[in-house]
């Protein structure tokens, strides 16, 4: 069976420096990954490499089977592919339904067609609504998502994402900025979506790390240093020693 995403011998250099080194990751449906790693792990290039935004010096990246490496961020949208970002990109005037049905309304193929606000196609409506009351935001459609707070502007984009109907979602330190207990409402949410959406969250955060993630990879230098169950990550002592020991100190 095909994984829900893969990447074979990913490889990304930018001259002499070489922030990606021969990495192999799968994530099969309903996975619960979790990437992490110090400061210049080459995270991010990892993800831009997923998404589309930078284009890899040696390997391939398939998702559901087929080589989507050279394909634009736009066309692996399309195939399922979702991100959301570290730094929120709500459009903040607008209700957060209208923010959720321009990512509904765009998988439809209405996004040209966008004259009046996504939210008064009626299909498109249905929809977006459905998305919120899924991540118990239903009673905040018509806000604008200047007003929210921010736990719930974090929320609203992962119900951007989801409004794109993903295959694989990748979440950017979904938990940044917000409350330890609000992080776990955003977490317990997160569990609760179908298990055919593969996730992989960026984490910096181990505390939310473990209490996610049923899968961990670990970035040093642009390579993968280990990959295990949480239990496993916990128990190596080069984590302790190159990521978590420095959480600890």
């Amino acid at each position: 069976m095909n994984a829900r995403l893969e990447t074979r011998g990913l490889r990304k250099s930018f001259g002499a420096l070489t922030v990606a080194d021969d990495i192999n990751l799968r994530l099969e449906a309903g996975a619960r990954h979790a990437l992490i790693g110090p400061n210049g792990a080459g995270k991010t290039s990892l993800v831009n490499m997923l998404t589309g935004n930078l284009r890899p010096s040696a390997g391939s990246i398939l998702l559901e089977g087929e080589d989507v490496t050279r394909l634009a961020p736009e066309a692996r949208v399309k195939r399922g592919l979702g991100r959301t970002f570290q730094i929120s990109s709500l459009f903040a005037e607008l209700s957060l339904l209208d923010n959720v049905a321009l990512g509904v309304a765009e998988r439809h193929g209405l996004g040209g067609r966008m004259w009046r606000r996504a939210g008064t196609y009626r299909e498109v409506r249905d929809e977006a609504m459905e998305v919120l009351a899924s991540l118990e935001l239903g009673s905040d459609a018509m806000r604008p998502v200047r007003e929210l707070p921010y736990g719930k502007q974090r929320l609203a984009e992962i119900a951007i994402a989801l409004g794109l109907r993903p295959k694989v979602l990748l979440l950017d330190e979904p938990a940044a900025g917000v409350p330890s207990h609000e992080s776990q409402r955003i977490l317990d949410l997160l569990g609760a979506l179908p298990l055919d959406v593969a996730i992989l969250i960026i984490e910096h955060d181990m505390s939310i790390v473990f209490r996610f993630a049923r899968r961990i990879t670990v970035l040093v230098r642009g390579q993968v240093l280990c990959e295990g169950t949480p239990e496993d990550i916990a128990g190596e002592p080069r984590v302790h020693e190159l990521y978590l020991g420095d959480a600890d100190g």
